[in-house]
């Protein structure tokens, strides 16, 4: 049984490379589909924007609590500020929101690809001529690369600003100086290696969803599986990738 998990797991793990091979030589040749570009990025971007910013909101407030909370049994309440900027700029305002949006976006490419794959709508595109990739997944996956970080910068800012509001309940900090602490121990450094992140959790969570909902076989049952596939795998690759990625960045100095 492990074994042919693992078989299986490689099988696909060298589709997913070879897709991205096809999906990285379709990109950069022309004509480029403008429309189905904007289309995605309404589709995948403003209709995401409210999930992600309650995730990033509520989010910061927990924190926010837990931190005043601890740093108050050392007499370090007023630093709540330092360490809830920090927190969203470098990891939780990027994991938070690739998880919100790999679960939803990514289940949602699965099953429209996987329906249109089981109904040989794919098909259909080749048969007039078409490249399935060029039309149906490069828009996607500029899409996604596009809005992701923007979406993590908006939650990261609506989350600091919930933070502090709640933060200020406390008798012992105020917003302003909440706000001043966190935008002076946070720094330009800090924030841009969160969106550096988001572009390598954009771009995996397009490709595994691409690939799945692309790969999907047995009719509805068959877009179940991918769909439910997709939000365990996504979020799975996003974690590990942060992991990496933190490894990285203090590896090479910019942690």
């Amino acid at each position: 049984m492990l074994r042919r998990r693992l078989t299986s797991g490689l099988v696909k793990a060298g589709e997913i490379t070879l897709l991205t091979r096809d999906t990285l030589r379709q990109a950069v040749r022309r004509p480029f589909e403008w429309v189905a570009l904007l289309e995605q990025i309404e589709s995948i971007g403003l209709r995401s924007m409210s999930v992600v910013v309650l995730t990033g909101i509520f989010s910061s407030m927990v924190i926010t609590i837990q931190f005043a909370f601890q740093l108050a049994r050392f007499g370090a309440k007023e630093w709540a500020g330092n360490a809830v900027g920090v927190t969203l700029a470098r990891e939780l305002g990027p994991v938070m929101t690739a998880l919100m949006v790999g679960g939803r976006v990514g289940a949602g490419i699965a099953a429209e690809l996987g329906s249109m794959s089981v109904t040989e709508q794919i098909d259909a595109v080749r048969v007039l001529g078409a490249d399935p990739i060029k039309k149906l997944v490069v828009p996607r996956v500029l899409a996604l690369l596009l809005v992701l970080p923007l979406m993590t910068a908006t939650a990261v800012v609506l989350g600091l600003i919930a933070g502090g509001v709640i933060a200020s309940l406390e008798p012992d900090v105020h917003l302003d100086y909440f706000l001043s602490a966190a935008l002076r121990s946070t720094t330009l450094e800090d924030f841009f290696s969160g969106l550096v992140k988001t572009l390598f959790f954009a771009f995996n969570i397009a490709m595994v969803a691409c690939h799945l909902g692309l790969s999907t076989r047995g009719g509805t049952v068959g877009v179940g599986r991918a769909t439910t596939e997709t939000v365990v795998v996504t979020s799975v690759v996003t974690l590990v990738s942060d992991f990496i990625l933190t490894k990285l960045f203090l590896a090479i100095g910019i942690g």
